[in-house]
């Protein structure tokens, strides 16, 4: 399943049914899991390890060292995990020793054409990046999170779970779960119904996840009183509890 153009280091660790194309290059510290298929023209080195079942298109860049000034060979590594498609032009870089020194994606992912995620992002499962995505360093993106094509998101920057994004939006403060964003800066534009009836979620959460969304952006309530009033609404229904453990974690501000 290697193709005899391919150039494959003899301390790379193959799993059974791996798949590697035409003038792919594979680096002695890479470990890529059972039946991955690597198309022509990939390049992934570094201390990379690639899970099973994954699908990695042609002209990818994975596991190359961090565009940070400040790196200076440490050992750091990237680590994806399986199921994930991940689409031409990809460049997925190593973590820095100034974070957890490693950049992560996890499962089930869906990863479009041309989707840069740099340094240290760590980034959960079933996520969608449409064509152009692009992260900086320290970005997390909590699972089912949809950015649409061209969302730049900021350094440090955290995106909850099933946000969706519109095109060509620019990230520059924390977006809370299930929120719609959109603008250049983003800014909020309610409740993404349409995404959380699609994972099952029940009216009547959808519904408690629209008055959370107005208590925090629609009350007048400075945003710890806005908080308080959410504390109290997960005691009845445990989803809106995902907004308040975010706000606790933010670092860099809410979009507003």
């Amino acid at each position: 399943m290697i193709h005899p153009t391919a150039l494959v280091d003899p301390g790379a660790k193959l799993g059974g049914n791996v798949s590697i194309g035409a003038y792919s290059i594979i680096g002695p510290n890479v470990e890529i899991g059972d039946n991955t298929e690597v198309g022509p023209h990939a390049v992934i080195t570094g201390h990379t390890r690639i899970g099973c079942d994954n699908r990695i298109f042609q002209f990818c860049s994975l596991g190359e060292v961090p565009q940070d000034k400040k790196y200076a060979g440490e050992d750091t590594r990237l680590e994806i995990g399986d199921r994930n498609t991940i689409r031409e032009f990809c460049t997925f870089n190593l973590g820095t020793a100034q974070d957890a020194g490693v950049t992560r994606i996890g499962d089930d992912n869906w990863i479009m054409a041309y989707v840069h995620v740099a340094h240290d992002c760590q980034v959960g499962n079933h996520t969608t990046f449409a064509n152009n995505t692009q992260l900086a360093g320290h970005v997390h993106i909590d699972d089912w999170a949809i950015l649409g094509g061209f969302t730049g998101v900021h350094q440090f920057c955290r995106i909850g779970a099933h946000v969706m994004t519109a095109v060509g939006s620019v990230v520059l403060q924390d977006v809370p779960p299930y929120l719609m964003a959109a603008g250049n800066t983003a800014q909020p534009y309610g409740i993404n119904v349409e995404g959380l009836k699609r994972r099952g979620f029940t009216p009547e959460a959808i519904t408690a996840l629209k008055r959370a969304y107005r208590t925090i952006y629609k009350s007048g309530l400075m945003l710890e009183e806005a908080k308080a009033k959410l504390v109290e609404a997960a005691k009845d229904q445990p989803d809106v509890q995902l907004f308040v453990d975010f706000l606790n974690i933010s670092k860099r501000g809410i979009i507003r």
